[in-house]
């Protein structure tokens, strides 16, 4: 690109990139409509890719991460393609990545380092709730903002680049992020959760306290193989004023085993927020100001609601909100969601098939415009009227549960997917004349849910059990069977690491 570029007759670029990396590249513009500043990120080709398919996965996981909505996550604003290539636009920030402050200034104060891990750990709650792994977490990814805040950077673009159809979930040699702050699933499995995420926080953390890698080497070989070895030195051997409470918590974060770190990130959070104080300026970064920053304002007065009279507010970040409620817990029951979300149809009123055909092709015309949780909405606010109009084993009404799972799936909704695939696949085994491959898909697709969302050793139990099944229906040479066993045994060494 070259001069001034106007993509979609709508945003036009600088005359040059603001950054470059192994997905693509950045561009600082401005959104001609509504006359804002905007960064526009270009996804690079891949060869083992093609492009409509590159296009259809990154529109996905661009929709997932725009779910996002939390004040350390970047908003994003448009999704589209520009000459073959598809590009997000986002949010622009202002200010300093963490990876240039510490190779200007060195290790960072021990409070800001702690503030700034813990400001992470409040993005990485709200985008595990949504299964959502940002897998490339390290300090060129964590933009200080002039008020202090933190930024969280290219979530979803390492998802958005990786293969989700089920057969290539487990390959080897499609793992994504950045080697020193890679953990020892990724390396040895491509396998990533949010216990993967916490492994490279403490990565981070590390260097911000120190002002060096943790893991460095002459070759990609010695790094990988500092990485699978573990870390063995005290970390106070770096730093003497590290205190032990956090030196533990440094450890804990770099456990080879997923299972022996922390829970989760609120958990670190909580472990961090102690040490997050006596947070000065920042020389370059974070000034002093005799206006009061609106964020701050903002978020002392959220960090008040719901305390006892008597519990003085503790600094730290504002409490997490995901996009449209909690998104934790456990996941809804099929359906239940659009009646959460205001789908306003009355569910005790019987259902034609006629009403059906018309919901089902509005759900239709929704996913042709990449809207996947509107048409989930509009399907699952119907499947339990049809059940009782139609009965469960109706045709129409197999057909119509089945799109509301795909719908999930395709848009990337995969805790909600699995459960519906699994009650799928319940029924179609009782229906007489019903092929068993469509029980058995149901079933595989349900594994490829739990396997998406880093449930590795129950999708190896259900694909084990699927693997028995299909060996007594078909035999042990049947195509399924061969490509089953294949997708088993990159699964094995993933779930045998947890």
């Amino acid at each position: 690109m070259s001069g001034r570029t106007v993509i979609n007759n709508r945003y036009e670029l600088d005359a040059f990139p603001i950054g470059k990396g192994g997905m693509g590249e950045v561009w600082g513009g401005r959104d001609t409509v509504l006359d804002r500043e905007v960064a526009v990120k270009f996804i690079r080709p891949r060869d083992d890719v093609r492009g409509e398919d590159l296009i259809r996965r990154f529109d996905r996981e661009a929709r997932v991460t725009a779910r996002l909505v939390h004040p350390g996550v970047p908003a994003v604003h448009d999704f589209g393609v520009h000459e073959g290539r598809p590009y997000l636009v986002m949010q622009r920030i202002r200010g300093v990545s963490v990876a240039d402050v510490i190779a200007e200034q060195g290790s960072l104060p021990l409070g800001w380092a702690a503030a700034i891990a813990a400001q992470t750990c409040a993005v990485l709650s709200v985008a595990h709730r949504a299964s959502l792994v940002h897998r490339d977490l390290k300090p060129s990814n964590l933009m200080l903002e002039p008020d202090g805040g933190v930024k969280v950077l290219d979530f979803g673009l390492a998802a958005a680049l990786d293969l989700p159809d089920f057969s290539r979930i487990t390959q080897t040699g499609e793992s994504f992020g950045t080697l020193p702050y890679m953990a020892p699933e990724q390396i040895e499995a491509a396998q990533s959760d949010a216990r993967t995420d916490l492994y490279a926080l403490g990565c981070t953390l590390y260097e911000m306290l120190t002002g060096e890698q943790l893991f460095a080497g002459a070759t990609p070989y010695v790094v990988m193989r500092k990485q699978l070895d573990g870390w063995t030195r005290p970390f106070r051997a770096a730093r003497a004023e590290i205190p032990a409470a956090l030196e533990e918590l440094l450890r804990d974060l770099l456990r080879r085993k997923p299972e022996e770190r922390p829970a989760d990130a609120d958990a670190v959070y909580e472990r961090l927020l102690p040490f997050a104080t006596d947070l000065g300026p920042l020389p370059g970064v974070v000034e002093t100001s005799a206006r009061p920053s609106p964020l701050r304002m903002y978020a002392d007065v959220v960090s008040r609601i719901l305390m006892p009279a008597s519990t003085p507010p503790r600094p730290g970040p504002p409490p997490v909100v995901p996009a449209g409620g909690d998104a934790g817990g456990e996941p809804e029951m099929e359906g239940s969601g659009a009646k959460e979300r205001g789908v306003v149809r009355d569910s005790s009123m019987p259902l034609s098939r006629n009403d059906l055909d018309l919901v089902r092709r509005e759900a239709r015309r929704l996913v042709a415009q990449s809207r996947h949780r509107q048409a989930a909405d509009v399907l699952g606010n119907v499947i339990e009227p049809a059940i009782r109009s139609l009965g469960p084993l109706d045709d129409d009404v197999i057909s119509l549960r089945m799109q509301f799972a795909d719908v999930l799936f395709n848009g990337g909704d995969y805790r909600r997917a699995a459960p519906a695939y699994q009650r799928l696949a319940a029924d179609l085994g009782k229906r007489p004349g019903i092929p068993p491959e469509r029980a058995f898909d149901c079933r595989r697709q349900a594994a490829a849910c739990h396997a998406l969302i880093g449930q590795t050793s129950l999708a190896l139990r259900q694909l084990e059990e699927l693997l028995r099944d299909e060996r007594g229906q078909f035999g042990d040479d049947h195509e399924r069977v061969v490509e089953l066993r294949r997708q088993i045994g990159l699964l094995r060494p993933s779930a045998e690491n947890r």
